[in-house]
């Protein structure tokens, strides 16, 4: 199963974007953004970062193997498919109609 985005209340005010993955395991959370619009433009940059984004190992750690970079996957899901965060609902699985929701 896909993960999915939450919309949450950050505790400085503003919002956050939580990705979680299909077993329901945060996997990241966003910086703050003032409002639920730029937390929405937040996912959609983060989307199109992590469908081609290259991982940059920066770490002091020296394992012993390099990292290999995992094939690039094609999104099957048309943008007109996709759920967008509103205002307090979860924002559901990438390509869910019924989550659709709009701002």
């Amino acid at each position: 199963m896909a993960g999915y985005f939450e919309l949450v209340d950050a505790p400085d005010g503003g919002y956050r974007v939580r990705l979680i993955d299909g077993s329901g395991n945060l996997m990241a959370i966003s910086v703050t953004f003032p409002t639920k619009r730029a937390a929405a433009a937040g996912v959609t940059r983060a989307r199109e970062i992590a469908g081609t984004g290259l991982i940059r190992d920066i770490s002091a750690s020296q394992d012993s193997a390099p990292l290999k970079q995992p094939p690039v996957r094609q999104h099957a899901t048309s943008p007109k498919n996709i759920g967008v965060l509103g205002s307090g609902r979860p924002a559901g699985v990438i390509g869910h109609k019924r989550a659709r929701t709009h701002l």
